[in-house]
């Protein structure tokens, strides 16, 4: 009988899972909207009828599941497969693991989304080749995961590198985290956004103002770039100072890691990647210690949604099997 790995997105917005054989070669997806912060309960339970219509749609019934990856938002329990908390959605110790198994009779791996984002970039995409690469991927909130030697980092049955939750300012301003002055707190695309609605709102961005108005939850990404290729100077200001804080933390981790490779991703880079990449790059390598500047790069993802579920079903494989993806 044929196997499949399937790989699973829990982001905050949307749910993607995708099968695949044993080469990688895509069998079928599926793509559904989350529903905001609806109930951990209802929410797991999309997640394995997603899955079941995946298999359904794709005829994938007589193939047996070797294994199920899946990266969820915010700490996880490695050991449990239980996802600890998510700010975005609401969710607290959730044992997502144990849920997949059981339903679908097979093993299941739950990791960290951007552990599982870069894990997909390191196999497959962007930071392929790389002997370390650290991955940061601004959104609603700031992940950041750490591919080293082909592990992913990770702490003792927990996941780690939060790096949007370490301090990089003396700001007072907080992300609804306790600590102010986060990465997350000076440059997620949601605190981008809120400045900008107040440019909005006091008209230093007509075109923003114009084409989505002073409510966050329309003030996405794509806004943003439209803003600025529409002419609103305080938006792309806003944008190149979000970066130069994500640059210092470049500066940061290369100084604790001397990573090759520094991968950016996420909906907010992907909207303005040459913008986000190149004042990024510059502003790690102007504060940098002089041995390291030239010894990393700084590159925008590869392989966009699919990178987090591709690389969560690549990391099953290689928990479960013992080798890496080819």
């Amino acid at each position: 009988m044929d196997e499949i790995w399937v790989g699973f997105d829990l982001g905050g917005t949307k749910m993607l899972a995708i099968a695949y054989d044993s080469d990688w070669k895509v069998l079928g997806r599926r793509r559904r909207k989350t529903k905001g912060r609806e109930g951990s309960d209802s929410g797991i339970a999309r997640i394995g009828s997603t899955i079941e219509r995946l298999i359904e749609e794709n005829e994938l019934g007589e193939k047996k599941i070797r294994g199920i990856g899946i990266g969820c938002p915010g700490p996880i329990d490695l050991k449990k497969g239980r996802i600890l908390t998510t700010p975005n959605l609401g969710w607290d110790d959730v044992e997502v693991g144990d849920y997949l198994k059981k339903k679908f009779n097979c093993p299941a791996v739950v990791l960290n989304d951007v552990d599982a984002g870069l894990y997909g970039e390191y196999q497959f995409g962007a930071a392929k080749g790389s002997r370390c690469a650290v991955g940061i991927f601004p959104g609603t909130g700031i992940g950041g995961a750490c591919v080293y030697e082909g592990r992913i980092l990770q702490g003792d049955g927990i996941s780690c590198m939060e790096i949007g939750h370490t301090r990089i300012s003396s700001s007072t301003r907080s992300s609804g985290y306790e600590l102010p002055g986060t990465l997350e707190a000076e440059a997620s695309r949601l605190s981008i956004a809120a400045e900008a609605a107040k440019a909005a709102y006091r008209g230093d961005a007509p075109a923003l103002a114009e084409a989505a108005g002073t409510d966050l939850s329309d003030i996405r990404s794509g806004a943003l770039a439209d803003a600025i290729n529409g002419g609103d100077k305080v938006i792309r200001r806003l944008i190149e100072e979000a970066c130069e804080s994500i640059g210092i933390s470049v500066v940061n981790t290369i100084h604790l890691l001397c990573p090759d490779t520094i991968v950016l991703g996420g909906g907010l880079v992907e909207a303005m990647e040459d913008l986000m990449v190149g004042a990024v790059a510059k502003t790690a390598r102007k504060h940098v210690m002089s041995p390291y500047r030239d010894r990393f790069k700084v590159v925008p993802a590869k392989l966009g949604d699919d990178a987090g579920v591709k690389g969560a079903a690549a990391w099953a494989r290689q928990e479960l099997e013992g080798h890496a993806a080819t």
